[in-house]
């Protein structure tokens, strides 16, 4: 007997254990388990809650933006450095009329126009001036202008040969002005300020995150009155205006249109963006757009998330376009000698190439040590005169592969 009770203790505490583990798996299931939901349930929500934060914020259908009843909008700087740019260039194109010190003093004080600005803006302090920019650049800018009036002008209607300015005339009928290596200064300059002006501005300051944060108090609007807008708001404004300042508007703000956004006004970044749009990539004028309604509604929000997002694809594309434009004259100047055209024929459109390659550090692609090279390069012997089409081909698959177009 008392092996029995021995035996039954035995199994009846192997059945207590069997019946224990049972019981506390079952717990210890229900406790892993629960702890699981709630997490899930935790990640869940503040997935749901970033989310609907980010839904709360809505681009307009134009860039309009207001407080209290009136626009908070304003980039006449802008506008006013636009204005003088085309001036200058049109200066450039008469050099019967101006001096280079009229030139360079419109271009660096914002005054000598023969129309009177009062907006106390000028061009040459903005031009190559973010902190990214070299210093180098800006001498260029003026070289350009010291150079035009000095060696182009007195040369106006001479005919240009190999080392000599002066005027050429294409197989279509065309003249242009040149230098002795067969750049045409006025848009070399121009396309130039495309990059060092309004791309620089625009990607390299206004719309960094350095620039619009500042001090971190920059966006606070209490107390602001109808009309008036956050430091902020203005920096977002400013980088928009150096794009579509030129465009239509009325007193209170931007005014949009089905062209608007495209329609390709002055003589700086809004004119190719539009001849990208209407070519190269269909749509990227929408794209751009809409990147600067959503930033600009994510400030009034005060969701950065966004707006940094909105800066980075504005910078994207506006990068692309300087770099379709380099590949697109360097490819048209290729074809052209490859054609057995006259060499004079290649003059305007590999200019305008020279002026977008030198933007071109001011993207995200080149160095200005890269650019430099690219610039020795075209003007290396004779410049145009002599640049073969496997250079030109050569130059325009390293720019089209960089920018990934």
């Amino acid at each position: 007997m008392g092996l029995l009770k021995k035996y039954l203790l035995q199994n009846q505490l192997i059945i207590n254990f069997k019946i224990f583990f049972m019981k506390n798996s079952l717990y210890l299931t229900f406790i892993f388990c629960t702890s699981l939901f709630i997490t899930s349930c935790d990640k869940d929500d503040d997935h749901d809650h970033d989310h609907n934060h980010h839904q709360e914020v809505t681009a307009p259908d134009t860039y309009s933006f207001e407080r209290n009843g009136e626009s908070t909008v304003s980039f006449s700087g802008q506008t006013c450095r636009l204005q003088m740019a085309k001036d200058i260039y049109d200066a450039l194109n008469s050099p019967n009329m101006y001096t280079a010190q009229q030139v360079l003093e419109m271009f660096n004080d914002g005054t000598g126009f023969d129309y009177s600005y009062d907006c106390g803006k000028n061009v040459g302090s903005k031009t190559a001036a973010s902190s990214s920019a070299s210093a180098t650049v800006k001498p260029l800018f003026d070289n350009m202008i010291n150079e035009l009036f000095e060696d182009v002008a007195p040369n106006w209607t001479n005919t240009a040969s190999v080392g000599m300015s002066g005027q050429i005339t294409t197989s279509t009928g065309s003249t242009y002005q040149v230098n002795g290596m067969g750049l045409e200064i006025d848009q070399a300059f121009i396309k130039g300020l495309i990059g060092a002006l309004v791309t620089d501005q625009i990607t390299n300051n206004y719309l960094t995150a350095s620039k619009l944060d500042g001090d971190g108090t920059t966006n606070n609007s209490e107390g602001l009155v109808a009309g008036q807008y956050t430091d902020m708001e203005h920096y977002w404004d400013e980088g928009f205006g150096y794009l579509y300042g030129y465009n239509n508007q009325h007193v209170g703000g931007f005014d949009d249109n089905t062209t608007d956004v495209a329609v390709g006004t002055g003589v700086l970044l809004n004119k190719y963006l539009k001849k990208v749009n209407d070519s190269n990539q269909p749509g990227i004028a929408d794209v751009i757009y809409d990147a600067f309604k959503l930033g600009r509604a994510a400030i009034v929000a005060g969701d950065y998330v966004i707006r940094d997002a909105q800066s980075q694809i504005i910078t994207e594309h506006l990068h692309k376009i300087i770099a379709y434009k380099a590949v697109d004259y360097l490819i048209g100047g290729a074809e052209t000698i490859q054609s057995g055209a006259p060499r004079e024929d290649t003059f305007h459109g590999l200019s305008e190439g020279y002026g977008f390659i030198l933007s071109l550090q001011f993207t995200d692609y080149f160095s200005n040590s890269d650019v430099n090279n690219m610039l020795s390069q075209l003007m290396d012997g004779n410049g145009f005169w002599d640049i073969s089409v496997d250079e030109l081909n050569s130059m325009a698959n390293t720019i089209a592969n960089a920018a990934g177009i």
